[in-house]
């Protein structure tokens, strides 16, 4: 572990009640264009924060992979599926760079407030090319370098919308979305 990763003692601090307002799943899926029948992974999905309202919008016939290389991070997942009675998720714990998810299985790979911690981001494209079926897409989301920091990592960590743009173009990821969402995070999407 390095010092931008997230620590999973410190996983509560994503089950903050106030992420709900300055980052809503709801608006954040909109952005994404998130569809009944899906697949998409959720890359660094930590405690869920994402993959349960995404779990919700695809549907019984669409599902989400909940990807953590944390086996704590998991466990809080696993809680909340059983709580919910959410059957349309599957926990893998695996690397960003390497999912363990078959070829061509996704129509979306999100990653969220992973970008910043990542050390090798084009070895995660690859990976992302890897999993997702023909024309399909990925979404960064990420926190924003230019705002005061009320939450999140320190600025010194975070990396600007056009650096991601860049890695992405160097990935062979055509770049169709680059946008602000909420108070503190900016969204970048690509297709194959």
């Amino acid at each position: 572990m390095h010092e931008r990763m997230f620590r999973a003692e410190q996983a509560h601090r994503l089950e903050d009640p106030a992420r709900h307002v300055w980052l809503p799943p709801g608006e954040v899926m909109h952005a994404m264009d998130v569809a009944p029948g899906q697949t998409i992974a959720d890359v660094g999905a930590g405690t869920g924060f994402f993959s349960l309202p995404l779990a919700r919008r695809v549907g019984l016939h669409g599902l989400v992979y909940a990807v953590d290389v944390q086996i704590e991070m998991l466990a809080w997942i696993r809680e909340k599926i059983e709580g919910e009675g959410q059957s349309n998720i599957q926990l893998v714990r695996a690397e960003a760079s390497a999912t363990l998810l078959p070829d061509e299985s996704c129509d979306l790979v999100f990653l969220a407030n992973l970008w910043h911690e990542l050390d090798d981001r084009q070895a995660v494209l690859r990976e992302a090319r890897r999993v997702l079926k023909p024309e399909s897409r990925i979404a960064i989301l990420d926190w924003r370098p230019d705002v005061e920091r009320e939450v999140g990592p320190p600025l010194d960590h975070r990396l600007t919308p056009e650096s991601c743009v860049d890695e992405m173009r160097q990935a062979e990821f055509a770049v169709t979305v680059i946008k602000n969402l909420g108070k503190h995070h900016w969204l970048v999407q690509g297709t194959l």
